[in-house]
């Protein structure tokens, strides 16, 4: 609720094709495109962002739903976390599907779109981390018909960014066929904002664990030692077991590369937030492994 009217968009297209909104943000290059508005109605709503035009993606049939490429799943772009939470989808990329289903209370669910989580890129974003740990790429779409492809890592770090008139199309994920998890801890008042995530799978063919720690950083982060070291005490051809001791060493592991010491003494937040990462990462091996 607002105290007062936001001021309206001079204008709204709505095109029914990635080809027709390419060439709408082109022609007008102060628009803004708005598939669930989720984040961009809030930020209008709190007097932060006055689009001067809006190009709504709602009506993108080509990118509502996912298609197999070569051992991958092509996902549009404007698949709503209501969607992607169901269990057809489920059974394809589990860990995307339970941070969808975590993704807020129904109405955002069923409104907000997988590119519009990673276009606006908030921390605390579900998806992220996941994304993150699958090494996700994006496909992008832009005037004239081109197209190109970046990891998603790369727009989520700011290395690379979309350019005027460009849009997410769709999202490229590899289907591992093997174990992932996702878990995210939040305040004291119930579900909803993370304080921390974790995206975890594993990687059978590349005797590989990825994980990605989200919430806790303006993007997520990958513990490339944490992960490299805790893969080589796996026995892949076997039980794919480790001990105890394993596992809490590994959640420490993330947890010191995640959160870092911010001088003595550490404060007590800090203290809370690794401990919370740590049991987090922890969790998501363990249920992994035993999956």
């Amino acid at each position: 609720m607002t105290t007062h009217a936001p001021q309206a968009a001079q204008s709204v297209t709505l095109p029914t094709s990635l080809e027709e909104a390419v060439a709408a943000l082109a022609a007008m290059p102060a628009a803004v495109p708005v598939a669930g508005g989720t984040d961009l109605m809030a930020a209008v709503n709190a007097g932060l962002l006055r689009p001067a035009a809006l190009v709504g993606l709602g009506r993108i049939n080509e990118t509502r739903g996912w298609q197999y490429q070569d051992g991958h799943a092509l996902l549009g772009a404007g698949l709503t976390h209501a969607r992607m939470g169901r269990p057809d989808f489920a059974a394809l990329i589990p860990a995307l599907a339970a941070a969808a289903r975590a993704a807020g209370p129904p109405q955002i669910r069923n409104a907000g779109t997988l590119g519009g989580n990673i276009a606006t890129a908030a921390p605390t974003g579900d998806a992220l981390p996941v994304l993150a740990a699958l090494e996700a790429v994006l496909l992008i779409v832009g005037p004239g018909g081109s197209e190109r492809e970046i990891p998603v890592s790369h727009l989520l770090a700011g290395r690379e960014m979309l350019r005027p008139g460009e849009l997410i199309g769709f999202v490229r994920v590899p289907l591992l066929h093997a174990p992932q998890v996702f878990l995210k801890a939040t305040g004291r008042t119930g579900p909803g904002r993370a304080v921390a995530s974790v995206g975890l799978v594993l990687d059978p063919a590349r005797r590989g664990v990825r994980c990605a720690i989200g919430a806790v950083a303006p993007m997520p982060l990958r513990p490339l030692e944490a992960e490299q070291w805790v893969a080589s005490l796996i026995d892949w051809d076997g039980e794919r077991s480790l001990a105890p001791e394993a596992l809490e060493a590994f959640g420490e592991y993330v947890a010191a590369a995640c959160v870092p010491d911010q001088g003595e003494p550490v404060v007590p937040g800090v203290l809370h937030l690794r401990r919370t990462v740590a049991v987090l990462a922890r969790r998501a091996l363990g249920r992994a492994l035993t999956s």
